[in-house]
């Protein structure tokens, strides 16, 4: 039977569930602590932050389906399901015997796969009466996601942008304005964390982490409120396996076996999302895949972080999460790839990789965007930063394939697309980019700051 250049399923076949990878896993991932105590959080001590029921789903470790809501199916179907590809043009660029699919996420208005989770929170957020949440964004996918899901649902959406990408990407707030959101970069003066950072890092080109520390703090200052995260917990990697759940179904349509899954990785939403329904395969001993996830070198959080319990935010006041970091006072250097500036890693990719189920790479960015570059004249799409960091990767196993002769079957998640992201193929292209590495004492000074917990 031919493959399809690329494989659409119907429109019933988006799924209905969103899958838990928890309930699979016999090790679950270690719970939240309240930084003031040392204890789990309970549902009570997180409501005056999260949405109730985005905390029932965060807390839940062992329902292994969650029905999605009709009101979120009827908005998925403006975009889902959303294509598998067969990147027939980069294997013959390549000249190589593997065969190389990615699943293209960048196919609606936020130009990622940032809006599975967007639509979901604010549901919950509108159901629940609340006026507004408020949230942080690297490079803009999450804020123009939810932007775009909070007007949808008639809710107000305040974002706290990454300074140095609000900089770089001023289209990319323009699209976030048009929703109606307000925008303001982060670290700012107008939060009391945001002039405290400002105080201790003067100049700075803040992180993730600073905007977290921002948007949490309006959120529990503003009565109505409450705050929602595009990455790394629990519930947003659970919102994103409609990734994993349509590319599992596209492949069995063809009879495709996998042998190599790839998604780049920053707090984990769209790596978790792509993988988890394959994951829980191996976890179940139907299946064996070799699972990559790829992150930049300037923040290597997997490759050079250390497991332990740490702040999910700069200013140290959000819970206490066990997760590969690099420490919370980590400032990632200005990587043109924002939505992977996060000093930590998801709780639930932080288990798995612990426990050897999965490897992890790190890319500088020139090698990255080299693959961009060669990617996007090869399959007429330009690639997002992040996203770019899957294709080196999957470059890189399939020239291994040209070398060993082996026709492995490599598919990664093209979680976004670029077009946004200009000024950094600028650079890459007038050959001013510039690859940072940390130092070993860099990481070591913020790593020394890690909270004391006990195991």
């Amino acid at each position: 039977m031919k493959i399809p250049y690329k494989i659409y399923l119907a429109e019933n076949e988006v799924p209905t569930q969103w899958y838990n990878v928890r309930a699979d896993m016999k090790t679950k991932p270690a719970p939240l602590l309240n930084p003031g105590t040392g204890k789990p959080l309970t549902l009570e001590e997180m409501q005056p932050i999260f949405c109730t029921e985005l905390i029932k789903q965060e807390l839940d470790n062992d329902t292994k389906w969650i029905d999605i809501p009709e009101e979120v199916l009827n908005f998925y179907r403006m975009f889902r399901p959303s294509p598998l590809v067969h990147a027939e043009f980069l294997e013959k660029a390549l000249d190589t015997p593997a065969k190389i699919f990615y699943k293209f996420e960048g196919n609606n208005t936020s130009g990622s796969h940032k809006l599975n989770s967007a639509i979901a929170q604010a549901y919950y957020a509108k159901a629940q009466g609340l006026k507004g949440v408020t949230t942080e964004t690297g490079a803009g996918q999450w804020g123009t996601a939810l932007s775009m899901a909070c007007q949808y649902f008639g809710i107000d959406c305040k974002v706290f942008m990454v300074k140095v990408s609000y900089e770089q990407k001023p289209f990319r707030r323009e699209v976030i304005n048009t929703y109606g959101a307000s925008i303001i970069p982060s670290p700012s003066d107008t939060t009391n964390v945001g002039r405290k950072i400002l105080a201790e890092h003067p100049g700075t080109t803040g992180s993730l982490g600073c905007a977290i520390s921002e948007a949490v703090e309006v959120a529990t200052s503003t009565e109505g409120y409450r705050y929602v995260l595009g990455s790394v917990l629990n519930q947003v990697l659970l919102h994103q396996t409609v990734i994993g759940l349509e590319t599992q179904t596209a492949l069995k349509k063809f009879g495709i076996k996998p042998d190599i899954l790839i998604g780049c990785t920053g707090g984990g939403s769209n790596l978790g999302g792509f993988v988890s329904p394959f994951m829980g395969e191996m976890l179940r001993g139907e299946a064996d895949y070799k699972i990559i996830g790829v992150e930049p070198a300037s923040c290597p959080s997997f490759t050079r972080g250390k497991y332990a319990y740490d702040f999910c935010d700069t200013g140290m006041i959000c819970p206490l999460a066990k997760m590969y970091t690099l420490g919370s006072q980590f400032i990632p250097s200005a990587n043109h790839a924002g939505g992977l500036r996060f000093h930590g890693m998801s709780p639930i990719l932080s288990e798995l990789y612990d426990e050897g189920l999965m490897e992890a790479r790190a890319y500088e960015q020139t090698s990255v965007f080299s693959a961009a570059v060669q990617f996007a004249r090869a399959e007429g799409i330009l690639p997002a930063p992040e996203s770019s960091h899957a294709i080196r990767c999957a470059i890189d196993e399939a020239l291994k394939c040209k070398e060993t002769g082996e026709e492995k079957t490599i598919v990664f998640n093209l979680s976004g697309t670029g077009y946004f992201d200009l000024y950094a193929y600028k650079n890459f292209n007038e050959g001013t980019m510039n690859d940072y590495i940390p130092t070993d004492e860099e990481i070591a000074a913020a790593l020394a700051k890690l909270p004391q917990v006990k195991a």
